[in-house]
């Protein structure tokens, strides 16, 4: 029962109209008691009732309010003129409204992506800086730590590198479990810059260091299809700080992919089969990751230009501790609270990111309508 419209060759009004009607289907199928006997078609037409109601709402809305302006214009042909001032006060109120629920629609009519109600596999490693670097791996994931913390997700470490020494990670990978966690989270991969000196620095001088974030969607089963033929499964001793084993059993495991030559890891269970499980929700993630990396390489320069590629090599963000500034290159915007941000505060960046990408979809879209 998909919407019977070619999007290119209908108009914008004509599509928001056939939905309304969709919408109205989807109520009638919803009370069926029919529908409602069989679940898992109840929940398919649940979710797609979901998906549309907050299109069709602001639709419904932006109607009454163009049938409101026209209303007003045959007033303002007409003789009563108290009732014609009247018009003409509410008329550039109401004409501002249509223009910004007209945008809106606009917004709510692009190509949803399909992984952003996806968790989310978040790999923090240190780059460039040594101990720095291993420092501040552990301070970002403490960052988004906080923030899932209030959105009220579950945080999961699948695996992690102890850096010894000054203490942090030389890498950690968790999983993020929340309602849209990829949504807000997914602008976030790339370079993150740190500015700042560190405590063993007798002079005061300020080192720079790097650290690379990579946000990817979990994938499922259905999403990713992995022969097993193609994967060489290994088991060995976990080891910990200086080497010590941590189990006397070859509980830990490493997953070549063959095809590609990929590997993942995973130790910091005690049991085999766990760390076997974790691993392939590692290796899932990075070969669909792969297959997202690929179809955005063929997508748009433009949408990359305006927000980034998520490229993982791309500097996308410097933090400035001697100043407590935070600054986000790809947009240009500079706040002066690092402490509050570093604490999980992060939601102006997420929404500005969020809003910019938006911006530059509509454009894409509104020049490919012109040609």
């Amino acid at each position: 029962m998909d919407f019977p419209f070619d999007p290119g060759k209908v108009t914008m009004y004509k599509k928001l109209k056939e939905i309304e009607n969709r919408f109205e289907d989807l109520q009638v199928y919803l009370s069926d008691g029919e529908v409602v006997a069989k679940p898992a078609l109840y929940q398919k037409y649940a979710k797609e009732h979901s998906d549309i109601q907050d299109l069709v709402e602001t639709y419904r809305v932006h109607e009454d309010i163009r049938l409101r302006i026209e209303e007003d214009q045959k007033i303002l042909k007409e003789n009563d003129e108290e009732l014609k001032e009247i018009v003409k006060e509410e008329m550039p109120l109401l004409k501002q409204q249509l223009e910004e629920l007209g945008n809106r629609l606009k917004m709510l009519l692009l190509p949803r992506d399909p992984n952003d109600e996806k968790n989310v596999l978040l790999e923090i490693r240190a780059g460039t800086g040594g101990d720095e670097a291993a420092l501040f791996v552990g301070d970002l994931f403490r960052m988004y730590g906080r923030y899932a913390e209030r959105c009220e997700w579950k945080v999961e470490v699948i695996s992690h590198s102890p850096a010894g020494g000054m203490g942090g990670f030389k890498e950690i990978i968790a999983l993020i479990e929340g309602k849209g966690a990829y949504s807000r989270l997914k602008y976030e991969s790339g370079v993150h810059r740190v500015q700042r000196v560190p405590v063993t620095e007798a002079q005061g001088r300020i080192h720079t260091s790097a650290v690379t974030v990579a946000i990817l969607p979990e994938a499922e089963e259905v999403d990713i299809t992995i022969d097993p033929n193609e994967l060489r499964i290994d088991v060995f001793h976990s080891s910990g700080h200086g080497g010590q084993s941590v189990n006397t059993t070859d509980s830990a495991v490493r997953i070549t992919h063959l095809p590609t030559g990929m590997v993942v890891s995973c130790q910091d269970e005690k049991s085999q089969l766990k760390n076997k499980h974790k691993a392939m929700k590692v290796l899932r993630a990075r070969l669909l990751d792969g297959m997202i990396q690929r179809q955005n390489a063929d997508i748009s320069q433009t949408r990359k230009n305006q927000v980034g590629s998520g490229d993982r090599s791309e500097r996308i963000r410097t933090y400035n501790y001697p100043q407590g500034r935070v600054t986000d290159h790809r947009i240009g915007l500079t706040i002066y609270n690092l402490e509050n941000f570093l604490d999980g505060e992060i939601n102006m960046f997420l929404d500005a990111l969020s809003a910019n990408f938006q911006s530059a979809a509509l454009s894409q879209s509104d020049a490919g309508n012109e040609r």
